[in-house]
């Protein structure tokens, strides 16, 4: 009779009980599923598949039919499950004295599990006043209990409001600009003070902490749900901890103004607001991003004439690189010609794919200038899993023209300036332009360090 308990939506469920109860049904949900996969369809099935089931199709009625028959086998056995989660949820709901309609977000993909984490650690309102158990004076760490619990909660629950902005935001939007990389981290770190804050005021220092925390956790959050890789986290974090850090510095200032905390609610759910605010008018305000140009040079010793033969096309480049390209970023390793002239094809391959440019402008020996047609990935992320392709990997980064320009010197010698000429679509431009920037510029300095050293030993040979 207990056992049948377990799915009466009458009654209260503590914090402990609810944890135990989600995790062994989890438990005992994966494995039976991975095993009707395995076994009875010769499919795979992980944890990534309760996200993205079958992730080549997004409508259920394209599935393959053997697809179709494992989504709909697996279906009616999360029946139960689904049933014992929502009357757990409401019974939790009802312990914590919270508003019962909130069990609607058992249902919302992410925000499920940062749901299930803020009520297991939700204080019940049955055995003694809210205000008394965030409030109790036990020590852990140095820190009260409640200390630990509204940090805990706030971190997590802004962490995961945060992967589900940028998830929506990225991979349905398509959207890299303020809203991502200003907006978001902004808004986390002063809803996440304002959360710690709720019951008690709290210093600068620990809303600067707790303000900084969701980032990381976000950062690790992409990285495990397999949406970005390492690279790309770490390029991104200067701006994102930094402005969360300034959010955090917001939300100290509104809780040392009496007047605000009383309309502190309201506050919240502006911030909420705020976040696809943000998302929605970013491709509004863009606008184009700017054409931008990275020029690089070099001074060979060896005549112009010489110079050029290896300029329209080179040899494989040694495979010794810089730390740079050892993080996934393109690197380029040859180029080759295809006829002769304005009009001829130059195809310069990278670790990615290869570069198609058709020669616009052939003055030998002092200039070849050509178009980009074609453009490969501008990195491969470096992840746990075997391979990522976020949005931004194609149309973001976007070579559109390159030139060699020879200038002869006195001595026989010769200065060699490439030029790139691209447009980069994730903003804020001026923040990303520092990386794409320096990224070029090694890339330039990669193949005339090459053309250097033939060209010099052509020179010695003859």
């Amino acid at each position: 009779m207990r056992a049948l308990r377990l799915w009466a939506f009458s009654g209260r469920t503590g914090r402990r009980n609810y944890f135990f109860i989600g995790v062994i049904a989890f438990l005992l949900k994966s494995n039976l599923d991975r095993v009707i996969a395995t076994y009875f369809f010769h499919l795979h099935w992980g944890l990534l598949n309760y996200w993205f089931p079958f992730p080549l199709e997004t409508q259920p009625w394209l599935l393959a039919a053997r697809d179709a028959r494992l989504g709909a086998t697996l279906l009616v056995v999360s029946l139960p499950f689904i049933w014992l989660g929502i009357a757990q949820t409401v019974r939790r709901l009802r312990d914590c004295q919270l508003p019962l309609w909130l069990s609607v977000l058992f249902f919302v993909p992410f925000v499920n599990l940062v749901f299930f984490g803020v009520l297991c650690f939700w204080p019940s309102a049955w055995n003694m006043s809210v205000q008394e158990d965030w409030g109790q004076d036990t020590k852990f760490v140095g820190m009260k209990v409640s200390q630990v619990r509204a940090a805990v909660l706030a971190i997590v629950l802004t962490a995961g409001i945060g992967v589900l902005a940028v998830v929506l935001g990225t991979q349905f939007q398509g959207n890299y600009g303020w809203g991502l990389f200003v907006g978001v981290p902004l808004d986390l770190g002063l809803l996440s003070t304002l959360i710690y804050s709720w019951r008690a005021r709290r210093s600068l220092g620990e809303c600067v902490i707790v303000s900084v925390a969701p980032i990381v956790l976000l950062g690790a959050g992409l990285l495990l749900l397999a949406f970005e890789g390492v690279i790309c986290i770490l390029m991104a974090a200067p701006v994102g901890l930094v402005l969360s850090a300034l959010g955090g510095v917001v939300g100290y200032c509104v809780q040392e103004g009496r007047w605000i905390l009383k309309g502190r609610p309201a506050m919240m759910g502006l911030v909420l607001m705020a976040m696809p605010l943000w998302m929605g008018l970013d491709p509004k305000t863009e606008g184009e991003p700017p054409l931008l140009v990275v020029r690089s040079s070099i001074e060979i010793n060896a005549p112009p004439e010489v110079v050029w033969r290896r300029v329209v096309s080179f040899s494989e480049i040694p495979e010794q690189r810089e730390w740079l390209f050892h993080t996934g970023i393109a690197y380029p390793i040859r180029a080759t010609l295809t006829g002769k002239g304005a009009g001829a094809v130059r195809r310069c391959e990278f670790s990615t794919g290869a570069f198609v440019e058709p020669i616009e402008v052939w003055d030998e020996p002092r200039l070849l200038r050509f178009g980009v047609t074609e453009n490969p990935a501008p990195m491969e992320e470096l992840t746990p899993y075997h391979d990522i392709e976020p949005p931004h990997l194609k149309g973001y980064f976007v070579s559109h023209e390159g030139q060699f320009e020879l200038t002869q010197l006195p001595g026989n010698h010769t200065r060699l300036v490439g030029t790139t000429w691209y447009t980069n679509r994730i903003w804020p431009s001026a923040y990303w332009q520092l990386w794409s920037d320096h990224i070029i510029h090694h890339i330039h300095l990669r193949v005339l360090r090459h053309i250097k050293a033939q060209a010099e030993g052509a020179t010695k040979l003859d």
